[in-house]
């Protein structure tokens, strides 16, 4: 990730109106000296007095305390802009997901983001009752949250080359906590079959076999627990497809992905 142009935006092509409104480093949580923030992307007109359903995007990591926050990195402020160019809010937030050991610390930042967009749905425009997380890449673990608690509000979930399984990297003799810890971070060990949150995952066909086998684990935990999937894979794709391939197979997913987002927040 340090090698990666951090100011690349997503290959599908976004087309922000002038009267878009971004709302830039709006302090979510404070912690001791350090102040945590989110930047949110909001449709150029608000359709109701309800305001707009919110679509959370929620960066992977680990992200070295010394690089660029990923509010600043193109693909999510690209990304974001794509949610208010579909009648959606688009929230971008930064957490601290620096070491394989803060998988809590930015579990809490997400549930403190999550409720801060909640908590000031007025003023920011967001529908605090339709709510979307899309995760990506090492992100992927924090999603455990979103099936474990099912909130009401939340009605869908993404992921894009995500790790959503991590108990297969303990060897076969871990420690009963570190068995403990790898259950409560994979998003695959939390899926139930009653009916539930709406799932869209997509895999890059080039990506490291960490990563795939994570999502390969989650499909067939998926598909055991008949719950709704919607999954798409990138034959060709490498991690960060969506910033690195610029083909028609990525415009494709994405395009798919945010159609998906759309259809679950915003239908009746």
């Amino acid at each position: 990730m340090p090698d990666l142009d951090l100011s690349r935006r997503i290959v599908y092509r976004v087309d922000v109106p002038p009267s878009a409104v971004a709302r830039r480093r709006v302090v979510y949580k404070r912690d001791g000296g350090s102040d945590l923030v989110m930047d949110v992307y909001a449709p150029a007109a608000r359709p109701s007095a309800a305001g707009s359903p919110a679509l959370v995007f929620v960066h992977g990591g680990r992200v070295p305390r010394e690089m660029l926050a990923p509010t600043e990195w193109g693909v999510f402020a690209s990304y974001a802009e794509l949610a208010a160019l579909s009648g959606l809010v688009g929230v971008v937030f930064n957490h601290r997901l620096h070491a394989p050991t803060d998988y809590s610390t930015a579990e809490s930042d997400m549930r403190a983001a999550i409720e801060y967009a909640r908590g000031h749905a007025g003023d920011l425009g967001i529908d605090a009752g339709r709510i979307g997380v899309w995760g990506f890449s090492g992100g992927g673990p924090l999603l455990t949250w979103c099936l474990r608690e099912r909130p009401s509000f939340l009605r869908c979930v993404l992921a894009f080359y995500a790790m959503l399984d991590v108990r297969h990297l303990l060897p076969s003799d871990a420690a009963p906590e570190l068995a403990a810890r790898a259950q409560a971070f994979s998003p695959a060990a939390h899926l139930a079959t009653e009916a539930g949150l709406q799932l869209f995952v997509a895999r890059g066909g080039r990506d490291s076999e960490m990563i795939n086998h994570s999502i390969d684990s989650f499909v067939r935990e998926a598909l055991a627990a008949n719950v709704s999937l919607d999954l798409a894979n990138h034959a060709e794709g490498q991690h960060a497809f969506d910033i690195l391939d610029d083909n028609e197979r990525s415009r494709e997913i994405i395009g798919r992905a945010i159609a998906f987002a759309k259809a679950r927040l915003l239908a009746e």
